[in-house]
Formats: structure tokens, C-alpha cells, sequence
């Protein structure tokens, strides 16, 4: 997979989360370099990219996974790319939650026309 197949940044992306205790799955949003909690995990995106709608669909999210526990040092548990096709090359070792990318997306379409300057 060559850098140019992800040519299309997103600004968020949508992920799920399994609390493997209660059996529940979530789905959730993150923006850029927003933080979102699940369970005692914090996910912090940094970037989001998918491919051309012409290539067979892949999003990929760069993330930063840290564990929060009370009266403990936050611990990183994951910082690097997750891949919707393949949750399980990169996943989050963690005995109760798994989470996973769905989708990359953008807050504009693609073929939205920048602004007009303002004369």
C-alpha cells in the first residue's frame, strides 16, 4: 500500500469500543486532536485517513490510547495507525476493552468548493 492510497484526510473518525465485561458495544466519534473517554481508556486522535472512493474502501486513524485508573499514573497502552479493514493487526491489549476503527470522515465533502475570498 503506497503513501498516495490514502489521499483523502479526514478530521474525525468513528470508532467502537467492546467493554468485554458487560458484554456492551459502543460506537462513538472523535474530531482531531480531540479526547474521548471509554471506560478507564482515553483516545486521542492525531490523524485520520481514507482512500479515493475509486480504490477498494480503507480507513486508517493515527491514535494515542492511554489508560486512566485512580491514584495510578496514566499508562500508554497504544500510539500508532488502526486499520478498519484489519482491527486485529494493531489492536489495544487490554483485559476489558477492546476498541476499533470503523471509518474516517470528513466534516466537508470532497467535492465542496473552497470559499470565495472576501473583496
Amino acid at each position: 500500500m503506497s503513501a498516495a492510497a490514502f489521499a483523502f484526510p479526514g478530521d474525525k473518525v468513528i470508532m467502537q469500543g467492546l467493554d468485554k465485561v458487560t458484554a456492551r458495544i459502543s460506537t462513538f466519534e472523535i474530531a482531531l486532536e480531540e479526547e474521548v473517554a471509554f471506560g478507564a481508556l482515553r483516545i486521542r486522535l492525531r490523524a485520520c485517513d481514507r482512500r479515493p472512493p475509486e480504490e477498494p474502501p480503507e480507513s486508517a486513524a493515527f491514535l494515542e490510547v492511554i489508560e486512566v485508573r485512580p491514584d495510578e499514573r496514566p499508562v500508554t497502552l497504544f500510539t500508532g495507525w488502526m486499520f478498519a479493514s484489519s482491527p486485529a493487526l494493531s489492536a489495544v491489549e487490554h483485559p476489558v476493552y477492546d476498541v476499533w476503527v470503523k471509518e474516517c470522515v470528513a466534516s466537508e465533502p470532497l467535492d465542496a468548493a473552497p470559499a470565495e475570498p472576501a473583496q
